[in-house]
Parts: structure tokens; sequence; C-alpha cells
């Protein structure tokens, strides 16, 4: 790892915290379990936890409990500290803003950060043609206004999602999303005008992968065209590589043969990118892998390091669609989180952490796919930059194996790794390491891993 990675394992700006894997009592330790029940009698019910361990402090690729143990962080909060926890850049533009002020909110009275923010999106995200951007909260709240502003754009209503997406839980979020349990079950009535595509997933594409992207394009398009209307639709949504679906990668082609239709239709095409973006994927956003231009993308998660904030970025005419005071939020664009937003992003330029990701994947996918050779469980291996997965499947290579993904996920658990379920069928371990994890931390979690899968076999 360079000195420069290193520099950025620090949980508060103070003396390094060691990258270490240590455990000093089970997992979870007699300290957590106690505020676990304390949680369990204060927190709704509905508010889900993967693993009850409490942090005391977090960097690099450590997770320190209130037990002293240190885990290895192999989630980032779901894709939200790939600069670290406490990346310096962050730590120091936060405190110096929170110094001069916490909010005006930016509707009544604007501030630099806000624009800066912008800037910064608009030059990054991919196309060279004028952009624009507007600031919110959550990856949620930067879907639905990306899909109000493709509605105001073009006058139209519907719009096209796809087989295993993942888009949030408002009411409209909810409605694009696939999975019913546990995102959607007992929550409708969902908002109208959705419209489910099959999607280019090449595992279980039934002609096989080499022919997912073209056939699944062709599937799509002739549904939107017969279905549904050309003229009806205002925009298609899309995941570059799906996040809550299982981490899936369309079959090659699929995104630009979405990209054209929709170019030739008058149709907004939406990127959503909240779970891709900044750097995890290998790329700034995971678009540019097949030269996709979106019309918008949709940002959050790694924006912010750790911090509360989200952005739709897009063509200027398209994003000016909406007329005055039609946007907006009392918190979006928080003049705290727009300041992690600048020092996030400057983490990663600074640190060349899209060459990091594509590091690390040299380094897990040739083990990943080494565990699936040996493990009959494995049925696929999958993923771009530091944005892995593994679908686990029953004897017959096909039928998702649910009860052994959660089995694996236990034993890296007690073993003191963090890892991620996920996939509409629940089959899927998913990797999303902080781009500041020490090599050697990561070679050790792949070794518990392996061990895992060992145990579960």
């Amino acid at each position: 790892m360079s000195e420069s990675v290193a520099n950025f394992v620090s949980p508060s700006g103070g003396p390094e915290l060691p990258q270490v894997r240590r455990l000093v009592t089970a997992i979870p330790g007699p300290r957590s379990l106690e505020m676990f029940a304390r949680r369990e009698a204060a927190v709704a019910r509905g508010v889900s936890t993967t693993l009850p361990v409490f942090v005391t402090a977090a960097g690099g690729g450590v997770l320190v409990d209130v037990d002293g143990n240190s885990l290895i962080d192999m989630g980032s909060g779901i894709a939200v500290v790939s600069v670290g926890n406490s990346a310096p850049h962050v730590v120091s533009a936060v405190t110096e803003q929170v110094a001069a002020f916490t909010h005006t909110c930016f509707m009544v009275t604007p501030y630099e950060g806000y624009v800066a923010v912008c800037e910064k999106l608009n030059s990054l995200t991919p196309g060279d043609f004028p952009k624009k951007s507007a600031l919110f909260n959550s990856g949620a709240e930067a879907v639905e206004n990306a899909v109000k502003i493709a509605r105001a754009h073009t006058g139209r209503s519907a719009v096209v999602v796809f087989d295993h997406a993942y888009h949030g839980r408002t009411n409209l979020t909810m409605a694009l999303t696939a999975k019913s349990m546990p995102y959607k079950h007992s929550f409708g009535p969902f908002a109208p005008e959705i419209y489910r595509m099959p999607m280019a997933y090449p595992f279980r594409w039934p002609s096989g992968p080499a022919n997912c992207g073209p056939e699944a394009a062709a599937l799509a398009t002739s549904h939107m065209t017969t279905q549904i209307g050309v003229n009806n639709i205002a925009a298609v949504l899309i995941e570059p590589i799906q996040g809550e679906g299982g981490f899936v990668v369309p079959g090659e082609g699929f995104l630009p043969a979405l990209a054209e239709f929709c170019a030739e239709n008058g149709i907004v095409f939406i990127a959503d990118e909240i779970q891709t973006g900044f750097a995890r994927t290998g790329e700034m956003f995971a678009s540019s892998y097949e030269g996709v231009t979106p019309d918008l993308v949709t940002t959050a998660k790694g924006i912010a390091g750790g911090l509360p904030l989200s952005a739709v970025t897009g063509r200027a005419d398209i994003m000016d669609a909406a007329h005055v005071g039609g946007l907006g939020g009392t918190y979006g664009g928080n003049p705290v989180a727009c300041a992690a937003a600048l020092g996030a992003i400057r983490t990663i330029e600074e640190l060349d952490l899209v060459g990091r990701a594509r590091h690390i994947e040299s380094l897990m996918m040739p083990r990943l796919r080494a565990m699936a050779a040996k493990f009959d469980c494995i049925g696929d291996v999958r993923g771009r930059g530091a944005m892995l997965a593994v679908e686990l499947v029953k004897p017959d290579g096909v039928e998702p194996d649910a009860s052994s993904t959660v089995a694996v996920a236990k034993a890296c658990h007690a073993a003191g790794v963090v890892v991620l379920t996920a996939g509409t069928f629940g089959n899927v371990l998913r990797f999303l390491p902080p781009l500041v994890i020490p090599d050697e931390l990561l070679i050790e979690a792949l070794d518990v891993l392996e061990d895992a899968f060992a145990s579960v076999s």
C-alpha cells in the first residue's frame, strides 16, 4: 500500500487506527449485546441490522466495536465510505464549515459550497455537453427528482425500469424497485405508470451469457414499442451495475442499445449511479465502461464520505425543464454535506482511487474465481473494480441457495469480517471494501471468506 493511501486510515484525524483484524470477544461481544437490547427497546422493528456490533471508531479497512474487536470492513456502509470513514480532507472541510455555519437553506440564502459541488459534478459525470445539477439528501430523493425532471422535459408520464432493480424506499421508488420483500411488502398501493422490462442478467439468461445483451435489448425495446408506446415514455431508468439486485453486470451491448433507443425516441435515459459512482467500479462512473452517456445521472452514497447528500446531474436543457421552485428541499445540499463532498472528491482525485479500485479488482477477482473452481456452491463471480460479488447456487448449478449464502456471511461475521448479502433471491455475497483498505487486510478477508466457504461446504 502506498504511503498516500496509508495516510487515510485515521479514525478522527488523530493517531492512525491500527489496520488489523483483532477478536477479543465473540462477535457480537457482551457490550454490543447490551446496546442491542437498548436498540430493540427504542428503535422501530422495521429498521434492520446486518451485524449487531456497535462501532466506536472506523478508518482505512477496519471497524472497531465497543468490546475492542477490530473487524475488517468489506461493506463500506453500503458503498458510502469509499474514501474511508474519516478521510482528512473530509474531516477538515466539515470542521471548518461547521464552525462557520451549519445551515441557511440554499433556497433562502445560497452559499458557495452548493455551487462548487454542482460544478464538480457537471465536470466529472459522462458527456461533454453543457450540464447542470441539483442537490438533495438521499438516493431515493435523487431518483424521484430525476423522474420529475424527465416528465417535465418530455411531457410524458411512463417510466421504464428493469427486473432486479433497486431505486429506493419512498412510494415512487418502491414502485421502481423490483423486489417485494423487504422493500415493498405491505406498503402499497404504489405510484402508477411504472413499467418493468427484462434485465440482461448473463448468469440467468436462458440462451447463455453470450446472447444476453443483444437479446435482452431487443426484447426490452420491442416491449416498450408495442406495450407502452414510445411517445408515452418519459424515461428509462437503470443501474449500470445493479446493486441490491445482486451486482448484475448487464450483458455486453445492452446499455448502449437502450441509450440509442432512447435517443431515437426522445426518451430521457437515466443512469442510477448511486451505488456505482465515485470510483467504485474502476471508473469514476460505471456508465463509462461501454461509452454510454446518460442524459441524467443520479448520485449519492460515495459522494460525501458518509454525510447525507445526493444529486441529479445532466443535460442543461433537460435539467432546466422543471419550473422555478419545482425542485428543492429544506436540507438538500446542506453546507456541511457539500463541504464533505468536496473533501471526498479531492481525496478520490489525489489518491487516484479510480486506479485503486482497479487494483482491488486485480487482487480479489482471481481469488474469487479460484474459490468458484473449488466450491460447487459458487455459480457465478462478477462485478467491476471494488464492486464484486459471488452468486451461490444449489447442486443443480442454477437454483439459488439463500441458506448457504446466509451461512457463509455468518461465518465471516463470527471471524471478524463484515460482508453483505444481496440479490433478488437472497443468494449473493457482495463485496464493497473501502478503496483505501490496505492490501494485507483485503487478502486476510479473502482468506476468511475461503475458510467460511469450506466450513459451509
